[in-house]
């Protein structure tokens, strides 16, 4: 895990060669969709290799470059490709390592778009994928037929926040030459370092913190040279999928600030969730730095820190209760996603049928926060005056 000197170095200069650009403090934005040869060598050799230098923006930037060195730099890795999103991302990393009758061992209840990959694009080519209880090594290893290729792994998620032991998970995949992909974007490398615990690609969505600001979309995949290489030369490239210029530029400005924005939000969530143990309206709450969560001993070994998103479960019989409190809500807002300034709610409800609702199932009670830049009392506040909603 990079430590407090290196982080100042990565976040402030890495990458940055400023005096090829007239000495400017901000990162160039170099908007441009190719790129000019002189020589008719060069060009071949661009053709030949098209990670060798720039060609076409489709695949190297400049801009994107110094973006690229920032985030492997974070993450411990060789190297890494900036997507346009998470789910491309996810995508381009699944794909590039599997093929027609190959099978899949992941966790239950991953990502959507995950999910749908699994379930009705790979179908289509044969791949399988089986769904598994993570938390136990054993159930990895049952699970695991003679045609795995890949595990993969979301720790924590983002509703529940179960975990993996990732150093146990990667070592079985080592033992039987299998890749192992983790979404890593809960935490971020700043707060767990996963390539260092064995991962082969860690994958985290630079819309959430790394941005920060709520207004640019990206995907991250870290890894080693030859991984990320095999990646860029055929599903990078084929897909289209990478990010613009412009966008990283944006995230190159949300890295400035990101170890800060941690470290404020971790103190505020803690703030917030002390206020929301001892609220009567509150049946329990889900946080992984909660001595009451199932894993909190393996969260305290493998995350530095736990902050932004904390699910809690409302007492209340009435799905009635849980609209009210959400819709009563003035400062913290109702959307998905998580990681920007701004504090957000949603109830997991909302992605319920309402005939199908069941108080008797504590997750249809599930209410999850994310706590972004406000003050911790200002958000107490407007959190106390919507529990007072819920009957």
């Amino acid at each position: 895990m990079a430590s407090e000197h290196d982080l100042s170095y990565i976040l402030n200069e890495l990458g940055e060669e400023r005096d090829h650009y007239y000495n400017a403090v901000s990162a160039p934005i170099i908007q441009t969709s190719n790129f000019v040869f002189n020589k008719v060598s060069d060009l071949t050799k661009a053709f030949e290799d098209e990670m060798s230098g720039y060609l076409y923006s489709r695949g190297l930037n400049p801009t994107v470059e110094i973006l690229r060195k920032k985030l492997a730099a974070l993450d411990g890795a060789e190297d890494c490709l900036v997507f346009n999103s998470g789910a491309s991302a996810i995508f381009a990393g699944v794909l590039a390592n599997v093929k027609a009758g190959d099978h899949i061992v992941s966790v239950k209840a991953p990502y959507t778009w995950a999910w749908k990959m699994f379930d009705i694009v790979l179908p289509r080519f044969g791949i399988t994928t089986t769904y598994i209880d993570g938390t136990k090594i054993e159930n990895w290893e049952n699970a695991t037929q003679p045609n795995t290729t890949f595990y993969y792994l979301e720790s924590p998620n983002s509703w529940d926040f179960v975990m993996q032991d990732i150093p146990a998970v990667c070592a079985l995949a080592k033992s039987r030459g299998i890749t192992t992909f983790i979404d890593n974007s809960y935490c971020t490398p700043i707060y767990q370092n996963v390539i260092e615990m064995g991962v082969d690609l860690a994958m985290q969505t630079a819309t959430k913190y790394i941005g920060g600001h709520s207004d640019t979309l990206g995907g991250v995949l870290s890894g080693s040279k030859a991984m990320i290489k095999k990646i860029f030369d055929s599903e990078y490239l084929n897909i289209g999928s990478g990010i613009q210029p412009f966008n990283a530029w944006l995230l190159i400005r949300g890295l400035r600030t990101l170890q800060a924005r941690l470290e404020r939000i971790t103190r505020t969530t803690g703030e917030v969730l002390k206020f929301l143990k001892s609220h009567p309206k509150i049946e329990g709450i889900i946080f992984p730095f909660d001595e009451s969560f199932p894993q909190y001993e393996l969260a305290r070994k493998q995350m530095k820190e736990a902050c932004g998103l904390m699910t809690i479960i409302l007492k209340t019989e009435k799905r009635e209760s849980i609209i009210r409190f959400c819709e009563s809500l003035k400062h913290i807002m109702m959307a998905v996603s998580w990681g920007g300034h701004e504090s957000l709610a949603i109830p997991k409800c909302a992605g319920i049928p309402e005939s199908e609702f069941s108080a008797a199932n504590r997750e249809h009670r599930y209410v999850r926060l994310y706590v972004g830049l406000e003050d911790a009392a200002y958000l107490v506040e407007d959190l106390s005056q919507a529990l007072a909603q819920v009957i």
